[in-house]
Parts: structure tokens; sequence; C-alpha cells
């Protein structure tokens, strides 16, 4: 089986990993948080659900650069500094999965550098 990186400017570059590999009819994203594609920065340092909602888009514009969708994803692993924050982050995690949503794990991970509060991985299928 081959493997193919991904990439796409729409979202933040990545530094020592890809955006994401596409092996087999699966795609297997790196955690992305709410960091603005354009600057690089933490959006919303502290604020759970501007990160969660930038965090989707990110992840929404790799799906789509590997040939999928959200309504392909499989399964998602969340990470959140805080799990007291976590109505504020299932709040905006939930309207980009209206419908059947992906199985999910949800770890509280304490401490994210520089303001960051949500990291959210995804393995999506490739049709």
């Amino acid at each position: 089986m081959q493997r193919e990186v991904i990439f796409t400017e729409k979202a933040p570059i990545p530094g020592a990993y890809s955006q994401a590999i596409k092996a087999g009819n699966f795609l297997f994203l790196s955690g992305q948080g709410g960091i603005d594609p354009k600057t690089g920065k933490i959006s919303a340092p502290g604020d759970i659900e501007t990160q969660t909602d930038l965090a989707m888009k990110n992840i929404k514009a790799i799906l789509e650069a590997g040939g999928t969708s959200l309504a392909n994803v499989v399964t998602t692993t969340v990470f959140i500094d805080e799990i007291g924050k976590f109505e504020g982050f299932n709040n905006v995690y939930k309207k980009y999965f209206v419908e059947d949503p992906p199985a999910r794990a949800t770890v509280e991970v304490g401490h994210f550098p520089k303001g960051m509060c949500v990291e959210i991985q995804v393995i999506a299928l490739v049709s």
C-alpha cells in the first residue's frame, strides 16, 4: 500500500509533520487546533468555541484536499485543556457533524502552549 502526503495552503503550514497522509482508502489527519492558516497564530487564546470552529474549518480544508469530506469521518480524537470547557467545545463540534457523527474519544490534557484549548485528530474514508 502506498502513502501520499496531503497538503493545502487553506490549513496551517505543518512543522515536522504532514497535514495528512492518505493510505489506501483512509486519510489520517494530524491534530488540528484553532490556528489561523494566514498568520500561523492561535486564534482567541483561551476561547474554546472560537478555536474549535477554526480547527474544524482547518480539518474540512485538509479533508477536501485529500479527496473526502466531513461526511466520511470515521473517528475523531479530541484533546482539550480543561474538561470544564467540554460543553463549549461540543456545542461547536456538533454543528459540523449534524447526522451520524463519527466515533469520538475526548481527553483532558491539562496545558497546551500559547493559549491553545483544543486539538482534533481525524481519520476519514476516501471514496
